[in-house]
């Protein structure tokens, strides 16, 4: 019987893997559970999703990443409940599991804001399912305006509603209005691709409000110039199958549209509820400094799912702080293990980045404010050095390359048959139930 202390790891995304590879060499034994069987780069996720990248060049199998760690057992499952009196964990089909210490790094899910059932018409960008969910309606959009005959029924295929403008939505709609003015240029016959509008809708008062006001009114700036329609201050209040209604300045309008995607709003996975524990208004969990349970020293929560605050700042939801998070508690559980005594979770900021298109980007790096082509290529090369692999880096690099040059996208591939019919994004629901990593 083994009696190595046993880490059990819920999820294997940026959290989930630093943690897993902080432990290498430690004598644990280190379980990683994932519903997934691959490490998804999500900072690139939108570049699936508008046909920029190809799956495999943003996610590497899980297995492959730890294969030479031997202490490292990988499970695909889900996890359906943590027990944390008992210090188990429940797999789907009711198998459990127990851990002398665990490390829940479940990750975020869609937040509709109580309106579920708009994820139907909108869905979110949050897996390699939802990427494919997306491009599939993107794609689609502009083969449904070719078929079409009737003007107005065209124009509303041929309208693109991004729902908010944080880091995600600014993306998807700077890379839209490229696909229309340039990728599809010339290659239908009934419409020009150029005519597309490309709609951002913002409940707040500004694009980016996580970037300083300078640096998100160069944003807007620049999305305008692209050719995007920005709307702030303009809160959504119902989504349909062809039209989004918002309110703004006391007027509530409705905007007949296709093709909607949202990114608005993230709430932590349903897993924090099973923790017993005091959540915030996001369901994300209220955790000890050391990054632990109050109550649990030994169940651990990092990343997405949690509310920390350190030196009066909220620790962001982004993947620096996940990877941090990872890092720091695998080193407290060894220090436990030790008899030592666990040390205070510590965020180092790296900055902010956010790209808009081509050569347009924002860069907050401590007091160094970039906007424009300089922004642009930080974000250019940071991504690339924190991609999974070396194959990844250069796959990515060349497509990217090509791309710049040749304004061309070949990722765009539908998969399944033609349906005249709009067809719900495939695993929304499900990932709203159920949380992603």
């Amino acid at each position: 019987m083994n009696t190595l202390p046993h880490i059990v790891i819920i999820g294997c995304g940026f959290g989930g893997l630093e943690a897993t590879k902080a432990l290498a060499r430690a004598p644990v034994r280190v379980t990683v559970i994932d519903r997934c069987n691959h490490h998804l780069f999500q900072p690139l996720l939108y570049q699936v999703a508008t046909a920029g990248l190809s799956a495999p060049s943003i996610a590497a199998p899980i297995r492959h990443i730890f294969r030479k760690q031997t202490n490292a057992t990988v499970l695909m499952a889900e996890v359906t409940a943590i027990d944390t009196a008992a210090r188990t964990v429940t797999l789907d089909g009711g198998a459990a599991l127990q851990y002398d210490h665990l490390i829940v790094a479940a990750g975020a899910t869609h937040s509709y804001f109580g309106k579920d059932e708009w994820a139907h018409h909108a869905p979110g960008l949050k897996t390699l399912e939802d990427a494919f969910a997306i491009r599939r309606r993107i794609l689609l959009a502009f083969e449904h305006a070719e078929r079409e005959t009737d003007d107005a029924r065209r124009n509303a295929w041929l309208t693109f509603v991004v729902i908010g403008a944080g880091a995600t939505g600014v993306e998807l709609a700077g890379t839209l209005v490229e696909i229309a003015r340039h990728t599809l240029q010339g290659e239908f016959r009934r419409f020009d691709s150029r005519s597309a509008s490309v709609v951002l809708l913002e409940g707040g008062e500004r694009v980016l409000p996580v970037f300083p006001p300078a640096l998100s009114m160069k944003a807007r700036e620049q999305l305008e110039r692209l050719g995007v329609e920005v709307h702030t201050g303009a809160r959504v209040t119902d989504v349909a199958e062809d039209s989004v209604a918002y309110q703004k300045d006391n007027n509530t309008l409705r905007l007949e549209a296709r093709t909607l995607m949202w990114a608005a709003g993230v709430a932590a996975s349903p897993l924090a509820k099973t923790l017993n524990a005091e959540l915030d208004r996001a369901g994300r969990v209220k955790i000890a400094p050391d990054l632990t349970l109050p109550g649990h020293p030994e169940v651990s929560v990092i990343g997405d799912m949690t509310a920390l605050t350190v030196a009066g700042n909220a620790v962001p939801g982004v993947s620096p702080a996940a990877k941090q998070m990872g890092i720091c508690a695998a080193r407290n559980i060894l220090a436990r293990l030790r008899g030592k005594h666990a040390q205070p979770f510590r965020y180092r900021d790296y900055g902010s980045l956010a790209t808009i298109g081509r050569k347009s980007a924002v860069a907050l790096l401590g007091r160094t404010q970039l906007a424009g082509m300089p922004a642009w290529l930080v974000w250019l090369f940071a991504h690339i050095y924190f991609l999974i692999g070396f194959r990844n880096r250069i796959i990515v690099m060349i497509d990217w390359a090509w791309a710049y040059f040749s304004f061309q996208r070949y990722a765009r591939v539908v998969i399944g048959a033609w349906s005249s019919a709009r067809e719900p994004a495939a695993g929304v629901t499900e990932n709203a139930a159920r949380g992603t990593k």
